[in-house]
């Protein structure tokens, strides 16, 4: 029997939702504020979570990355009753299945439960339950499993895979895990990096061409896309591609027939397509520079990495999979670190993701080679001296104090109350991570354990509100 969860405040929806989802015949449960919900939620095994917005003690957000951890992991329907654009594309980017604004007719939510209830029951049939490869891939916040769970689906099947997101947050190891995992794993797994090819040349490598073709053809040779036949083709870079090779490819991904330069005879074809960009392909579409119908062709499953900047709560088990590697290879002793090194590097906003973290942590391993225990003093001078610098100018954005005199009586304008009650309440939360801070004495795990956020939401937060760990130190805040 399906466990749905619903939180929200108002008694009387809650009350009316546990009628028409019980009378469909599932189990209900409802909470009326962030902290009952979150609690039913690491208590109760559940399939779907109805989740309002503006709630007593928070808002509806705030819980998604935290119903993201639990390992059921419910599918989650926003509702709300102060819905707007904004706040829907910010959701649905969280991965949120649906967004219902109140009021909910039952007809509505009935159709709603059912879909989502019929796509749990047909993912569960078909995705497997583990990666048979996976190397490179490493972390287990949210975001990055819900790129695995996408990943799966995408390798069980023969759609074609768009790959985004920003340099270095492991487009090409995500290629590599989909084909490894797939009914092509035992042919080739063909790379065409788009960028590096220069537009005159890049036609003759993906199609191959025959002797005699142009000046330098000395021999024949076999394309790119021929080499990929029962194999994966991976088109990096798919935004450098040429115009004009856009629609000729467009013609081989319809038909997988191509025709090698020089040639008079049309050769197939049969690869499964994974592209990768690191631009915003549908933007390009608007301003002319990618085909429309290429793009609509390449995105039939597409997986948005993140930056790493968004899931910090990775960073240890990506720091401690990639030494151990390094070490092993080295045949060195593995590394020990202390508390305050992956604290510290929650603090760098790595510009270059997960390459730039891998990156550093081999210059760290050279440097230390003979040093069993790492310490933020291990790192590049680059990073630490950026997050000095941050830190000191954050330091002097700290929140004004409770009692400091307000501006006159009589100011000029007044806001709308909507927008001095969130002016009010982001003063009042700087003061707050001041004050925790402060009694914590820049301790992240002590406080996390008294805020109960985790501690990428924590540093998140914190960098929100232009505070340091070490901001109590030159504040007037009340040390522990």
């Amino acid at each position: 029997m399906d466990r749905i969860l619903i939180v929200d405040d108002d008694i009387g929806l809650c009350k009316l939702m546990t009628r028409v989802i019980g009378g469909m015949g599932h189990d209900v449960l409802s909470a009326l504020t962030i902290k009952d919900g979150l609690k039913a939620l690491q208590s109760e095994r559940l399939d779907v979570c109805f989740l309002d917005l503006k709630l007593p003690d928070g808002n509806g957000l705030e819980l998604i990355p935290e119903i993201k951890k639990i390992p059921s992991s419910p599918e989650i329907i926003i509702i709300t009753g102060f819905g707007d654009a904004n706040t829907a594309e910010i959701a649905i980017r969280e991965g949120v299945w649906d967004y219902l604004e109140k009021p909910i007719l039952p007809q509505k939510l009935s159709i709603v439960l059912k879909n989502v209830l019929q796509y749990r029951k047909a993912l569960n049939k078909t995705q497997p339950t583990s990666l048979i490869r996976s190397e490179g891939i490493a972390g287990s916040g949210p975001l990055i499993k819900e790129c695995l769970k996408a990943l799966k689906t995408a390798a069980i099947s023969e759609v074609n895979v768009l790959l985004t997101g920003e340099t270095g947050t492991g487009k090409d190891v995500f290629a590599r895990t989909v084909h490894y995992n797939s009914s092509r794993s035992n042919k080739n797994f063909v790379v065409v990096d788009c960028a590096s090819l220069p537009g005159t040349l890049i036609g003759s490598a993906l199609f191959g061409y025959e002797k005699g073709a142009f000046t330098d053809a000395k021999q024949s040779q076999v394309g790119l896309i021929k080499q990929a036949h029962g194999g994966t083709l991976f088109l990096d870079e798919v935004s450098e591609l040429p115009f004009d090779i856009q629609k000729t490819f467009l013609r081989v991904l319809d038909t997988h027939l191509f025709r090698p330069v020089g040639d008079k005879e049309e050769m197939k074809s049969d690869f499964r397509l994974i592209a990768a960009t690191n631009r915003n392909l549908q933007r390009m579409v608007h301003e002319g520079e990618f085909r429309k119908d290429l793009f609509y062709r390449l995105n039939s499953f597409s997986i948005a990495l993140p930056p790493l900047r968004e899931r910090l709560e990775d960073i240890e088990e990506l720091v401690r999979y990639h030494m151990s590697r390094l070490c092993k290879g080295r045949g060195l002793h593995p590394k020990e670190f202390s508390s305050s090194f992956f604290d510290f590097l929650s603090l760098y906003d790595w510009p270059g993701n997960v390459r730039e973290l891998f990156n550093t942590i081999e210059i760290v391993m050279i440097q230390s080679r003979d040093e069993p225990v790492l310490f933020p003093r291990h790192l590049p001078d680059s990073i630490r001296i950026k997050v000095a610098r941050e830190s000191v100018a954050h330091d002097k954005g700290i929140p004004e104090e409770d009692g400091e005199k307000e501006k006159a009586a009589y100011p000029e304008t007044i806001p709308p109350l909507r927008q001095f009650r969130e002016a009010t309440l982001e003063k009042a939360e700087g003061r707050y991570f001041l004050q925790l801070m402060a009694f914590t004495r820049g301790d992240i795990k002590e406080a996390c354990r008294i805020s109960g956020l985790s501690r990428s939401t924590l540093y998140n937060l914190l960098k929100k509100n232009g505070l340091s760990r070490t901001a109590w130190q030159t504040s007037q805040t009340s040390p522990r």
